[in-house]
C-alpha cells in the first residue's frame, strides 16, 4: 500500500525519532528473561499513559490498547508494574492522530520482534497484531483526516512527543 501524503509526510518528519527509538532497544535479548523484562518495563512506562489519553479522543478511529496484553505478560513473568510516566497532547484532534500513529506503528514492529522472544516467554503484547485491514484503515483514516500545513505540524510534533517518552521510558 502506497502511503498518502500525510502519512508520508508524517513518516519522514519522525523518521529520525523512529530511528532513535529503534535505537534504544536494539540492545534488548529478548531471548533472555533479564533483558525481554527491560524492554517490557520500559513499554509500560510509556505505552499505558498515550493510551489512557487516546481513550478520551473521540475523533480517532477504533482501536485496541495492548496495555492488557502487556500487563498479562508482566505478571506471568512476575516482573512488577512500573509507574507510568506522565504525558499530554494538546487538545487538538491532529495530536491524537499523531499519537496514534506511533503506537499503533509499533504493533507492526512488535510483531516482528515477537519471533524473537525466547522459548516459554509470554509474547501477547508483542504479537498483538493489527486485524485485517485495520493499519491499512488507520492510515487511510490519517490522511482522511489531515488538514493544512498547521494540522501536519500538530500531528507531527504529538508523534514526536510519543517517540520522546519512550526514550524517556528506556532511559530510566
Amino acid at each position: 500500500m502506497r502511503p498518502g501524503p500525510v502519512v508520508a509526510a508524517l513518516r519522514a518528519a519522525t523518521a529520525a525519532d523512529h530511528d532513535r527509538v529503534d535505537a534504544l532497544f536494539a540492545g534488548c535479548d529478548l531471548a533472555d528473561r533479564d533483558s525481554y523484562v527491560r524492554l517490557l518495563h520500559a513499554h509500560a512506562r510509556a505505552l499505558p499513559a498515550v493510551e489512557a489519553v487516546l481513550a478520551e479522543r473521540q475523533e480517532l478511529p477504533d482501536w485496541s490498547p495492548r496495555t492488557p496484553l502487556l500487563r498479562e505478560d508482566m505478571t506471568d513473568l512476575d516482573a512488577g508494574w512500573p509507574e507510568p510516566l506522565p504525558f499530554d497532547l494538546a487538545p487538538d484532534p491532529a495530536a491524537g492522530w499523531g499519537a496514534l500513529y506511533v503506537i499503533e506503528g509499533s504493533r507492526l514492529g512488535g510483531v516482528m520482534l515477537s519471533r524473537q522472544v525466547g522459548a516459554g516467554l509470554p509474547a501477547r503484547y508483542l504479537g498483538a497484531k493489527h486485524g485485517s485491514g485495520q493499519w491499512r484503515a488507520l492510515l487511510e483514516g490519517l490522511d482522511a483526516a489531515g488538514g493544512d500545513d498547521g494540522w501536519l505540524d500538530i500531528a507531527v510534533g504529538a508523534a514526536r512527543d510519543t517517540f520522546r517518552l519512550y526514550e524517556q521510558a528506556v532511559e530510566r
